[in-house]
């Protein structure tokens, strides 16, 4: 039995799910053709799995619903987001999963093993799911399981079979490229700050009435430190997914989104770059604080040395990119992000090391979360 993806999507949408985002899959291609061609849902086109569980994250923290759509192959890539940034921040977003491989299925080799542990690994995440409905007549209730489910602040999944649903055509048009933007380096080449000492200049810049997103590590830890506030979500674990937490929150919200990240964090989710071009929200702004080293795990090197964040942003889209090594750069940088329609990528060059005083948040993420939307929402 088979429906069409309207039938689930005109009951989604009036459910509040109306953002969307995953990667491709044959069995889901009925319902992706069925969101772009859709002019009441938006569609974020994800370079990884792990990245749309972000994104998702991220829209939910500007209050919207949104769906990741993805293969169960998929699952593979989105384990530590689901298990590292939802779950201790108890993040609900309705996943969509298809099975290759399922049960009874003549399926590439590929997707054997995943086909039979999907169910399975779903459950020892913790995340509650159900088969998705295959009749219109279905999807009501089907919706009311998932929507009860996740108020519990938690994800759900429905698990899509092959052939759930009708073929659909695709109506969409392709991405457009984006004019290339500017990259200007203000680098001095002097004695490189400490993280602390930029993230000091970030703070002196609260007329902005930005929210800020720092990624996961001693750059969240040094934040708190200098001052904790309702504005600020200060990532645990989810490496490389503060630049699409801050996508996703920047696509629900006009208030100007910073994302505070580290270079071993944009490497691990590189794709991400090229993500935020394309979606090009005009308020974010993603400052990059390079000290070459994995900061937080003993100072490893990087492979960030030999790369340029800012070229590198322009290069996948983003408005402008600026790199610099100093507070005065730093700060005029800030400024320009702020005049510019971005998305904007600083590239800052500091120095290795951190505070030996550093202490830890002491709100919960979870608590962390909730005050920050209430923020977002104007409720704080």
């Amino acid at each position: 039995m088979a429906m069409d993806a309207s039938a689930f999507l005109g009951p989604a949408k009036a459910a509040g799910f109306d953002l969307f985002t995953g990667v491709p899959c044959s069995f889901l291609t009925p319902l992706m053709n069925g969101v772009l061609g859709d002019p009441g849902l938006r569609y974020v086109a994800a370079a990884s799995e792990g990245e749309a569980v972000a994104i998702a994250a991220g829209a939910w923290l500007g209050g919207r619903g949104a769906v990741v759509m993805m293969q169960n192959s998929g699952l593979g890539n989105a384990v530590n987001p689901l298990t590292s940034l939802n779950d201790p921040f108890r993040i609900p977003v309705l996943l969509i999963v298809s099975w290759r491989g399922g049960p009874g299925l003549t399926d590439e080799p590929q997707h054997a093993l995943m086909g039979r542990i999907t169910p399975d690994l779903l459950d020892v995440m913790g995340i509650p799911h159900a088969p998705f409905p295959t009749t219109a007549e279905a999807v009501p209730a089907a919706l009311d399981a998932a929507v009860k489910a996740m108020a519990d602040e938690r994800p759900f999944a429905f698990i899509v079979e092959k052939g759930a649903l009708n073929d659909a055509p695709l109506d969409a048009h392709p991405v457009s490229a984006r004019p290339r933007g500017a990259v200007q380096d203000l680098c001095r080449g002097g004695e490189r700050m400490a993280r602390f000492d930029a993230l000091k200049t970030v703070k002196a810049r609260q007329e902005w009435g930005q929210v800020m997103i720092a990624t996961t590590g001693k750059c969240g830890r040094e934040l708190f430190t200098l001052g904790d506030s309702p504005n600020q979500l200060y990532q645990v674990g989810s490496m490389g997914c503060a630049g699409p937490m801050g996508l996703g929150l920047a696509l629900t919200t006009e208030r100007p989104v910073l994302v505070i990240d580290g270079d071993g964090a944009v490497l691990m989710k590189m794709g991400a770059l090229a993500t935020i071009a394309a979606e090009a929200p005009p308020h974010l702004t993603h400052l990059v604080l390079d000290n070459g080293t994995y900061d937080s795990t003993g100072g490893q090197p990087t492979a960030a040395p030999g790369v340029d964040f800012a070229a590198a942003a322009v290069a996948c889209g983003y408005a402008a990119g600026i790199t610099c090594d100093d507070t005065q750069g730093l700060a005029y940088a800030l400024a320009k992000a702020l005049e510019t329609e971005g998305p904007v990528l600083i590239h800052m060059r500091i120095a290795p090391g951190s505070r030996g005083d550093l202490g830890r948040p002491t709100v919960t993420p979870d608590g962390v979360a909730r005050r920050f939307r209430d923020h977002v929402a104007g409720r704080s």
